[in-house]
């Protein structure tokens, strides 16, 4: 199995002037912005939220990291809530699976990720954030819209369900491409659910924010499970809705304050862009919280998003999933769906 599938890591530098590759999902929400006669001034709006928000988020707890800093940085150190003090920035990560199983088809782009760097503008320092963000799979699309159309579902859904792209997903963890970038786990965040009731916990967190719990594992957190991840709900401070933080590890002390800062401030401002209703209502969420779409109460934020594309074009990109990976490399496929090698959380 291990020559049959490797993996190959690109980047590519997601500002202003980005435009998608022809193998990127065009409804992941970064190449969804980047398209379009409005496409650079999305991008230009769209990082200047990510930076607004991130000095915001960072202002707390900045004058710890300032006082740990006085010593060697005494004349650059910047007093807590300078608004221009960090900058984010942000790389594409794409995997490539690469087969050796006889097909036509060899290779196929199995995820994309953004990767955060925060710049502390003021030292010149440069710190790695979290991978994850904006997590993008062709084969979730096949999956979704293409599979669980099919299904049965009033007998429930099939125990297996997701378990070949968890499968991929935890092999892509394990590989050589991904340690040789990489030591620490990615983090996925998504907006939450408005099929669920989220009530807020006694948890609080400078950064993450007040934790909520939901009512009951969800589809959603079930195919994030075949990925080993769990799930935990935080609404940062100054935020309007929780956010869902998906895991390997243990979100609050595998990370730094400023590497939540910089996934919350990426994942955040893009669900303000696709579900401003939720995440940039003009009110926040009470203790007791069930999301709609339906609001009427919220800001318009200044960025080009076509949603309803989005929508209709996840049946397309299952389809293509099934013409290019699923059905010439079905064998090996099923083979790594049954191996019991790499478990699952």
């Amino acid at each position: 199995m291990a020559n049959d599938l490797t993996f190959r890591i690109t980047r590519t530098r997601f500002d202003e002037d980005y435009s998608p590759a022809d193998s990127s999902r065009l409804t992941t929400n970064f190449a969804n912005l980047a398209r379009g006669e409005h496409r650079q001034q999305n991008l230009r709006n769209a990082l200047g939220m990510i930076d607004e928000r991130a000095n915001d988020l960072a202002a707390p707890s900045a004058s710890a990291a300032a006082a740990a800093t006085s010593a060697s940085h005494a004349s650059s150190a910047s007093p807590a809530g300078d608004s221009r003090r960090y900058a984010v920035e942000l790389d594409i990560v794409s995997v490539t699976a690469e087969f050796d199983d006889g097909a036509t088809d060899v290779a196929f782009p199995l995820l994309e990720m953004l990767d955060v760097t925060i710049v502390d503008q003021h030292t010149g320092e440069r710190h790695h954030g979290i991978l994850g963000n904006n997590f993008s799979s062709y084969l979730r699309d096949y999956d979704f819209s293409v599979l669980l159309p099919t299904l049965d579902r009033s007998a429930g859904i099939p125990a297996d369900f997701g378990l070949l792209h968890g499968r991929l997903f935890q092999r892509f963890l394990e590989s050589d491409a991904f340690r040789s970038e990489f030591d620490q786990e990615p983090v996925v965040c998504i907006s939450v659910s408005t099929s669920q009731t989220y009530r807020q916990t006694a948890t609080v967190h400078p950064v993450l924010g007040a934790e909520y719990a939901h009512e009951h594992a969800s589809l959603t957190d079930d195919y994030f499970g075949r990925m080993g991840m769990q799930v935990r709900y935080f609404m940062p401070p100054g935020g309007k809705a929780p956010l869902a933080f998906y895991t390997r590890g243990d979100l609050l002390h595998d990370y730094s304050d400023l590497q939540l800062v910089g996934t919350i401030a990426t994942m955040e401002t893009f669900q303000k862009i696709y579900r401003p209703e939720i995440y940039n209502a003009d009110v926040v969420a009470p203790a007791t919280y069930r999301p709609t779409l339906e609001h009427t109460d919220f800001t318009v934020p200044p960025v080009t998003y076509d949603r309803e594309e989005r929508s209709r074009l996840g049946v397309t990109q299952g389809r293509w999933t099934e013409e290019h990976l699923v059905k010439p490399h079905r064998a090996l496929l099923a083979r790594l769906a049954a191996d019991t090698a790499v478990p699952t959380r």
